[in-house]
């Protein structure tokens, strides 16, 4: 928008009807006073400015926008019919005018003048736009590194602990074996064993990761009975963790066209962490839900919970949350590859949340669970 300050009407309607005709958005003041409450309340790209004007004239006005940090950059044209004179054009300048045309105005050359502070303008909002954009890159791979050294970090911890324990276990075994000593042996290779199915998952995320990233994660998709995997699935996770309760509401009788192991991945996730984030209670509820055209798993626990504020980032990559990364274990990617497997089955994650109170993690897909990636 233009502003055109000028205390004559005549001149005002003239400079506004010219302008306002080469499709120009125009507004005016016919004060200095006028001119300054309508700078702080509007953005101007340009501003037309008579130097003759009671009150306060146009250098004075001059001098107070360039005050204002809203209107710092507005450009301004001063017009003068009586002050000419090369030290009048000087102090013009100096005032924060970027040009100074003396009166009667040549309305072809203000139009140029115009036209070309308008360019100038949109060259500079959109040097601005790019910079911008460029800062936000530059930010956002900053972040992106930083997340990645904490996940290598963390990596190597988790990787290395499980890698540990098996080697301690495998020189007691040693003892045990010389001293024949059955009972004992057997002992020591199931707990190698538990830690030898950490490092296995372990493993198998960073695989998954690196098939994301690199766009091979492949899917097998059938017809299969969502019921019987959940039932499948909740024997198994209460077969190593017999003091949960793990309760299933609802049925979902029709067979769901997706990939069964990617599937049974992703509930596994759920309530592996439903039990880990719920220290002190004993019961995990799974909910089922035909919804028409796609079904609704929901995975509740009564844990620890995670605050409101949080809960957007739970399913990016690497992401762990604060208060919690330094109690539990894991790499902080399982929520991530969940988040991929349901996004390629046309599905869509979530988690509602309070403090305290527990979380549920649930996931909805359509039973036709066909993508375009596929």
């Amino acid at each position: 928008m233009i502003l055109i300050v000028d205390d004559t009407p005549e001149n005002l309607i003239s400079l506004k009807k010219v302008l306002e005709k080469h499709n120009f958005e125009v507004d005016t003041a016919s004060s200095g006073e006028e001119a300054l409450k309508k700078v702080l309340k509007n953005e101007y790209v340009l501003i037309i400015l008579d130097v003759q004007m009671p009150g306060m004239d146009g250098f004075e006005v001059a001098e107070a926008i360039s005050g204002y940090s809203k209107a710092k950059e507005t450009a301004i044209i001063f017009l003068s019919a009586a002050n000419t004179e090369t030290k009048f054009i000087t102090k013009g300048y100096s005032s924060g005018g970027l040009d100074y045309i003396t009166k009667p105005v040549d309305m072809d050359i203000l139009l140029l003048k115009v036209k070309t502070f308008y360019r100038i303008y949109e060259q500079s909002r959109k040097l601005i736009e790019i910079q911008k954009a460029l800062l936000d890159e530059i930010e956002f791979r900053k972040q992106a590194e930083r997340k990645k050294d904490e996940f290598i970090s963390i990596a190597s911890h988790e990787l290395k602990t499980p890698l540990t324990s098996v080697k301690g276990y495998v020189q007691l075994l040693e003892r045990s074996i010389d001293k024949g000593d059955v009972p004992t042996l057997k002992k020591h290779l199931a707990k190698a064993q538990v830690q030898l199915e950490k490092l296995n998952e372990l493993i198998t995320d960073l695989l998954d990761i690196s098939k994301i990233e690199s766009g091979k994660l492949k899917f097998n998709k059938q017809p299969f009975v969502l019921d019987d995997l959940l039932d499948s699935v909740i024997e198994i996770i209460h077969q190593s963790n017999p003091e949960f309760k793990l309760l299933k509401t609802g049925t979902v009788s029709r067979e769901i066209c997706g990939d069964e192991m990617r599937i049974e991945q992703v509930i596994i996730n759920f309530l592996t962490n439903a039990i880990k984030y719920s220290p002190g209670t004993s019961e995990v509820h799974i909910n089922v839900e035909d919804r028409g055209e796609s079904v609704y798993v929901g995975v509740r626990d009564f844990g620890i919970g995670i605050d409101e504020e949080l809960q957007k980032n739970v399913f990016e990559k690497f992401y762990r949350v604060e208060e919690t990364a330094i109690h539990f274990q894991g790499l902080g990617i399982g929520l991530y590859i969940s988040a991929e497997i349901i996004t390629r089955h046309g599905g869509e994650v979530g988690v509602k949340s309070i403090p305290g109170e527990g979380s549920e993690f649930y996931f909805n897909i359509p039973f036709n669970a066909i993508s375009e990636k596929d």
